[in-house]
């Protein structure tokens, strides 16, 4: 089992790993849409917070040296079902061509009071 732990600057008091390897599948935890900088919740709406938790994504993604491509399932939490359409225009954006499984899972108020928290499995490149 290998830990992956992106260059993020803000202190982050959860007890978990932002991304671990393990039998050739990178496993990255839940990424809210917080700067994990400055630790300041997206300003603005459901997209720009869905933008900001695929970047945090993308972040463990290149620090794991794997790429969007190899994205074989994601998690998104939302607090209402409403947010599907834009949440998965971003989405959309993000990935391309690429169609990852997922499930979108309307949950109680998340942390922060962020609107949107994505987790991902992805497939580490053969050595």
């Amino acid at each position: 089992m290998e830990f992956v732990r992106p260059p993020f600057r803000g202190e982050n008091k959860g007890h978990y790993t932002a991304g671990v390897i393990s039998k050739g599948m990178l496993y990255v935890s839940g990424q809210l849409s917080i700067n994990p900088d400055t630790r300041e919740v997206a300003k603005g709406d459901i997209k720009d917070h869905t933008r900001l938790a695929l970047n945090n994504v993308d972040r463990v993604l290149k620090e794991a040296g794997v790429t969007r491509n190899d994205v074989v399932f994601c998690r998104v939490y939302t607090p209402d079902v409403k947010y599907w359409g834009p949440i998965n225009e971003v989405y959309a954006e993000f990935f391309g061509e690429h169609k990852p499984g997922r499930v979108v899972v309307s949950t109680t108020e998340l942390h922060f009071g962020c609107l949107v928290e994505i987790e991902a499995i992805a497939e580490m490149p053969e050595k």
